[in-house]
């Protein structure tokens, strides 16, 4: 697996040989936030940056979302060639039992809907939503492995796996001789650090890319929202503060998002940079990272955060940023202690 730097424009995905452009256009919003014409506009003006890399679900806008992709893809028969092609499968899509979890019986209905939601007869990379605790694993990872092997999936990966549940499945694909999963997706930004403690180690262990989700923090990083003000108009909390208030309010209280994004925003304003572009930056040069989800609403937005691929942040200003973000975690074998003890097994000692 490629590792990752700061000048990585271009990464394997995971242990596959597949190369995929160090940020992914996240696609939750198509159908929902962004409507049909404004969702074509973000596609293409991610591919004319470089990008190549699409991630949706079936569950997005249940399905409107993978419709979208697939009438742009339809519409672009040059252009989709170059496409990687993410989806995902796992959550409800109907009312019946079988509507949902990681069964042979649900997946396979599932990747047949959203192949044919997107218009495809095969997608790149097809990943677990969840975890399952009811559906035995070996049933899951065979069917991963038939679908592997019918040519409807060219790679498999997870998304919301802890650090144990990706490690069982790779071992338990590893034993019976099954293709294995190259990514996994976690939850991952300055502010949700804690996939560092468990989840990063497993992946850079078993050879997993990780693609991280919410890399802003529900807009957090983007330096909008001010202390002690609550948030109003065209942010998502300020759209819908009953929901939202309550989160607001934990973040607004934490003195650790104020040391984060003021270290961010010093960050960028040396740079002239946004500080979104720092924190994906940041982001996008951790271990095992192989392309950050980018979940824009607007062209604006997906512009500013495409200008991250080009922002380089010195050894300095990477250490300032994990410093100031660091997990306020101390338990051992976490905190100082545990995180010393990982450094110096690494580096070969005890």
């Amino acid at each position: 697996m490629t590792t990752p730097t700061p000048d990585t424009t271009y990464r394997t995905l995971g242990r596959s040989g597949a190369v995929v452009f160090a940020q992914a256009l996240g696609t939750m919003t198509f159908g929902n936030e962004a409507d049909e014409a404004t969702s074509h506009a973000l596609i293409d003006t991610y591919l004319a940056a470089g990008g190549n890399f699409l991630d949706t679900a079936d569950v997005y806008s249940q399905g409107a979302s993978e419709e979208i992709i697939g009438r742009w893809l339809a519409a672009h028969p040059t252009e989709a060639r170059q496409v990687v092609l993410a989806t995902k499968g796992r959550f409800p899509m109907g009312a019946g039992p079988n509507d949902h979890g990681t069964s042979r019986r649900h997946l396979r209905t599932a990747l047949e809907d959203s192949l044919r939601r997107l218009g495809v007869e095969h997608v790149d990379l097809y990943q677990l939503h969840a975890w399952d605790a009811l559906t035995p694993l070996d049933e899951t990872l065979r069917f991963l492995d038939d679908a592997v092997r019918a040519g409807k999936i060219g790679y498999y990966g997870f998304s919301n796996f802890t650090g144990w549940q990706l490690t069982k499945a790779v071992q338990v694909a590893d034993r019976h001789g099954w293709a294995l999963p190259v990514t996994l997706q976690p939850q991952y930004s300055l502010l949700a650090r804690g996939i560092e403690h468990e989840i990063v180690p497993a992946a850079l262990d078993t050879g997993l890319g990780l693609l991280p989700w919410s890399p802003l923090g529900g807009g957090w990083l983007s330096g909008k929202y001010l202390r002690d003000v609550p948030p109003t108009g065209a942010t998502r909390l300020g759209e819908n503060p009953e929901r939202g208030m309550e989160a607001w309010a934990k973040r607004n209280a934490s003195e650790r998002t104020w040391r984060i994004l003021d270290a961010v925003t010093d960050v960028a304003r040396s740079h002239g940079a946004s500080a979104s572009q720092v924190a994906l930056a940041w982001l996008g040069a951790q271990p095992a990272v192989t392309a950050v989800i980018l979940g824009a609403r607007s062209l604006d937005q997906l512009r500013d955060n495409l200008g991250a691929v080009q922002l380089r942040l010195s050894a300095a200003e990477l250490e300032r940023l994990s410093a100031a973000s660091a997990p306020e975690v101390d338990d051992y074998p976490y905190g100082e202690a545990g995180v010393n003890q990982r450094h110096r097994s690494i580096r070969g000692g005890r």
